[in-house]
């Protein structure tokens, strides 16, 4: 059985290049081992990509040895709600792919927030 997404339908796959997702298979599922709760279809902004590395996370850094690439600007990555929600207050968070963010988003972040930063509404 599939996970489902924000809208109620199955979770569709948020990136294979580079491949993301706590379990590393493409898609923003969650379970119990993953306590940042990677659940946030993204797509990275040059705004978001500052922001997180000047909280703590560098994100455009690769780590080879965890099979990490490093992102660059319109990347798809499996954010952490927390750190997404905390962007969106702030002004920087990046837009989101609503098939592919995980309904546990849900219980952090406001449907209606998740609507309005939707990458179709920035690719319209």
């Amino acid at each position: 059985m599939l996970a489902k997404n924000v809208l109620g339908n199955d979770l569709q796959c948020c990136s294979k290049k580079p491949l993301t997702g706590f379990y590393r298979d493409g898609f923003c599922n969650t379970g119990k081992g993953d306590s940042g709760n990677h659940v946030m279809a993204s797509i990275m902004t040059e705004k978001f990509l500052k922001f997180t590395k000047l909280m703590g996370n560098d994100l455009t850094t690769p780590i080879p040895e965890f099979g990490f690439p490093g992102l660059k600007v319109g990347d798809r990555w499996c954010l952490c709600a927390t750190r997404w929600n905390e962007a969106y207050r702030i002004g920087c968070a990046p837009p989101v792919v609503l098939e592919a963010t995980h309904i546990k988003a849900l219980k952090i972040v406001k449907l209606s927030n998740l609507i309005e930063m939707s990458h179709e509404k920035f690719n319209s």
